[in-house]
């Protein structure tokens, strides 16, 4: 993290600097997503900071890419864009429907990709299209556009777009929802997954839309009202995060599966901990705990889980040692991708179906 000073040694009239002070800020907001264009109403509350004698903290996180992989569709399947509108606003988005799930789909997944990403670079980088082609599942990739947010990141900070019924969780859930009734797909094999911002807002989505998630994947993320405009957005990065509310217990359990990295130095590891447990909060008063560590190709985890007498698991939280801002075991040709393991991914999805698995068996 490095430090900036916007006030030392220099008078309050210098035009000159005071402009490009300003332009330092706007640069340091811009790089993590969290400058919105002026003019969209609540959203760009508290955005505009004022120039302000004090420390302005600039996160250094991996250089970002955007890369447009080549298509390397498989025969049968399909991966086509399309937009989504309803009255809480529009969004495109790219489907993947494989082969395996042309007649009948064995559930539906939601990817929400992180700042500066495209659908087609976080499909290429998690790897989850070939596991679609594997188990018969669709993949929905929705887009966010540049003139939502300025680097293409989620708007998890906004508090317009923090609940039910309205912005982005509204849009998202809709989607989620058209996708599901194309296919013949219910509730419970319904599921989002994401990546930083996009992580945050698969955490807000499983907390306001539980009718339509049976379970949220949180990659390198943060906890649903862990912010509510960008001074506390970049306090939460740092791991200063507000003093949430507790989530609102619903008749459907969601169930979680996150991921977060030992030396993640864009968005703070204590933010992982905050969301498995915002997750357990929401589970049964009592849960067995248990823990576990691994090694995949050199890289020690440690894996703790929460699950129910029954013994389904509710939370499980992987914390990967010297894994940054980077999906584990993800694949080259996407950015914000480390290939070495755990995988998080495979074991997203079968975190995802071996509850509707379980459901269907009995």
């Amino acid at each position: 993290m490095k430090l900036f000073n916007a006030g030392a040694m220099r008078p309050v009239t210098d035009a000159a600097w005071a402009s490009a002070a300003n332009d330092l800020v706007q640069h340091t907001l811009a790089q993590h997503g969290l400058a919105a264009p002026i003019g969209q109403g609540e959203r760009t509350e508290g955005m505009n900071l004022p120039l302000l004698d004090g420390v302005l903290a600039k996160f250094s996180g991996p250089a970002a890419h955007s890369v447009s992989p080549p298509d390397t569709t498989p025969n049968g399947a399909s991966f086509e864009g399309a937009t989504f509108s309803c009255e809480a606003g529009s969004r495109k988005y790219r489907l993947y429907i494989p082969a395996s799930a042309s007649k009948c789909a064995t559930g539906v997944v939601m990817m929400l990709h992180g700042c500066t990403q495209t659908p087609q670079d976080f499909a290429a980088g998690t790897g989850m299209n070939a596991l679609a082609d594997r188990d018969g599942f669709v993949v929905i990739y929705p887009a966010q556009s540049r003139g939502d947010n300025a680097q293409s990141c989620w708007n998890w900070f906004s508090r317009g777009d923090q609940h039910r019924g309205r912005g982005e969780p509204t849009i998202l859930a809709g989607l989620a929802q058209k996708i599901c009734a194309d296919h013949g797909v219910t509730r419970e094999e319904t599921f989002v997954a994401g990546l930083s911002a996009g992580a945050a807002m698969a955490a807000i989505l499983g907390e306001t839309y539980p009718d339509v998630f049976a379970a949220v994947g949180a990659h390198s993320g943060l906890p649903a009202g862990c912010a509510k405009d960008v001074p506390s957005a970049f306090a939460a990065m740092a791991g200063n995060a507000l003093e949430a509310t507790d989530p609102v217990q619903a008749n459907q359990r969601v169930r979680t599966i996150l991921f977060h990295g030992s030396v993640d130095h864009t968005v703070h590891p204590s933010n992982g901990d905050n969301i498995a447990r915002r997750a357990r909060s929401v589970g049964p008063g009592q849960s067995i705990e248990t823990s576990t560590t691994g090694n995949v190709t050199g890289r020690t985890y440690t894996r703790d889980m929460s699950s129910d007498e029954d013994g389904m698991t509710l939370v499980e939280h992987w914390a990967v040692k010297g894994l940054g801002h980077a999906w584990s075991g993800g694949q080259p040709n996407g950015s914000y991708t480390d290939p070495k393991g755990p995988d998080a991914s495979a074991e997203m999805i079968r975190f995802f179906f071996e509850a509707a698995t379980s459901d269907t068996s009995d």
